[in-house]
């Protein structure tokens, strides 16, 4: 067990000392050229940051004028097609919807063409 330790130690020493040696040997830029290099870095990210922003905008704006108004139209479109299909019909479709939904009035002979509502089924009228 000692030579494993022997062994660690040594190798430990080796690699802080070769670290230093490679360390020595690397050209490390001055003050002004550290400047130079970090000034450029951050004017190239402000340039591209400012260049996707107006992207961004142009792109939503085209999506917000050209996108919405091919969808109203192609729904305006849809919905006239729709309508000329129903009145190609006949309109034999429309007057079934109709007499499920509207209640058309009564017309009373006594006065005169007059329409009234048709009654309701109230218990004001059952009591009498």
């Amino acid at each position: 067990m000692a030579k494993k330790d022997v062994n660690s130690e040594k190798k430990k020493n080796n690699f802080s000392r070769e670290l230093k040696s490679e360390m020595k040997k690397v050209t490390w830029p001055t003050f002004k050229e550290l400047v130079n290099s970090t000034s450029a870095v951050i004017s190239i990210v402000i340039i591209i940051a400012a260049i996707v922003f107006v992207l961004d905008v142009c792109f939503e704006n085209l999506n917000e004028f050209g996108v919405e108004k091919l969808k109203s139209l192609v729904s305006n479109e849809t919905t006239q097609q729709e309508n000329e299909n129903s009145s190609e019909e006949g309109g034999a479709a429309l007057d079934e919807e109709e007499d499920t939904n509207v209640v058309e009035p009564e017309v009373n002979p006594e006065t005169s063409g007059v329409t009234t509502e048709p009654e309701q089924n109230s218990t004001e009228n059952v009591v009498q």
